[in-house]
């Protein structure tokens, strides 16, 4: 009898602990069930903001222009030969050296031209004396016309054989066409010179051009006179003031562009070959409203920016004018002081809710976190 008490009071036990245990499962279930709700609830209500940067529609000096690229070119430049053969005596320039037109910077030898020359002088000479007797004679009628002006036609011709001699006796003399700087030289003393040989190159650097094909939508605008700047790639940091030198009339058929020379000031600074980037103002707008041009929503049809209202982005197009390098110009669309996103705009959508960063962020939001921290 008392064994089965005991048995009898253990199975009851036993049961009564493993109803204890599902009232605390079930208890466990429906908690974790009412906080999972609870967070999905928390998530609905409330998504998170887009942080974006944004800057200020405002207005400014802003100028159209044509940009292009193009190698600096002297205005002048010759290659300098020899109009006679002969031995070089004397070389009297060298690379890099300043020299004027006329100046002599070779000398050949000139032992033949100088025989030539007496030897037509000679010649001449007698043939001015037998002329001056003929026309004695003539006078006197001791002499026909016709031999007279046999006469003369032989002393003119003599003449001009001297000129001559005297011109291949000048050529000894190799001189500088224009005035420059000899960019190079191929001859030294010594040097047997053959005739039409080059010898020289001499570039005058006083003044440089650079030539653009301009398309020809752009006619109209590019005019001779107008401002260019220059900058080269051999001088970063550095902005050469230029202008429209000339400008074609015409358009070439095959390329549908025509030609716009520039010219700038030469000197020790911009030398013959540099290649530049050059930028032409063909008009100006003193007060135009712009933005920056990173602010301009890209491969969108039409243009556009994010402006931000009631702490939402809302796609706004406008219509623009001149682009001048970080900034474009708005005619239409938006006015001076909304607030434009120019970073964190590919997340964004029409009326997706923002948080403003950078240095264009609020300031009473700062202050709003600072009073929310609690007092020591």
């Amino acid at each position: 009898m008392r064994q089965n008490t005991t048995f009898r009071k253990a199975g009851v036990a036993r049961v009564a602990l493993l109803a204890l245990s599902c009232a605390l499962a079930l208890t466990a279930c429906k908690g974790g069930g009412g906080a999972g709700e609870a967070q999905a609830k928390a998530g609905e209500k409330a998504p998170d903001a887009v942080p974006v940067e944004v800057a200020q529609a405002s207005r400014r000096a802003i100028s159209a222009s044509y940009t292009g690229t193009a190698p600096l070119e002297p205005r002048g430049e010759s290659q300098v030969v020899a109009k006679t053969s002969g031995v070089a005596l004397n070389v009297m320039a060298e690379e890099g050296q300043v020299v004027r037109a006329g100046q002599t910077l070779v000398r050949l030898d000139s032992a033949r031209s100088e025989l030539q020359v007496a030897q037509t002088s000679a010649q001449m000479r007698k043939l001015e004396a037998n002329f001056a007797r003929s026309k004695q004679l003539a006078e006197q009628r001791l002499l026909s016309a016709n031999d007279n002006d046999q006469l003369r036609y032989d002393l003119e011709n003599a003449r001009a054989a001297n000129r001559l001699a005297n011109l291949e006796l000048s050529y000894a003399n190799v001189q500088a066409p224009i005035s420059g700087v000899i960019a190079s030289r191929s001859i030294k003393t010594g040097n047997f010179v053959q005739i039409n040989t080059p010898i020289f190159r001499i570039v005058d650097t006083s003044r440089l051009e650079a030539t653009l094909n301009v398309p020809e939508r752009e006619l109209a605008t590019l005019k001779a006179g107008l401002p260019v700047q220059l900058a080269v790639d051999a001088l970063p940091g550095k902005v050469f003031q230029g202008t429209v030198d000339r400008v074609a009339p015409v358009v070439d058929s095959g390329s549908g562009t025509f030609r716009v020379v520039c010219a700038f000031a030469g000197g020790e600074t911009l030398q013959p070959g540099m290649f530049g980037r050059i930028r032409i103002d063909y008009d100006n707008r003193a007060d135009a409203l712009v933005v920056p041009r990173i602010a301009l929503l890209e491969g969108e049809g039409d243009p556009a920016v994010f402006v931000i209202r009631n702490a939402k982005a809302a796609r706004v197009p406008v219509k623009l004018g001149y682009l001048d390098g970080e900034w474009a110009e708005v005619r239409a669309g938006i006015k001076q002081g909304d607030q434009v996103v120019i970073a964190g705009k590919t997340a964004l959508r029409d009326g997706t809710v923002v948080q403003l960063i950078g240095k264009n962020a609020p300031k009473q939001v700062a202050a709003a976190e600072k009073s929310d921290k609690p007092k020591q």
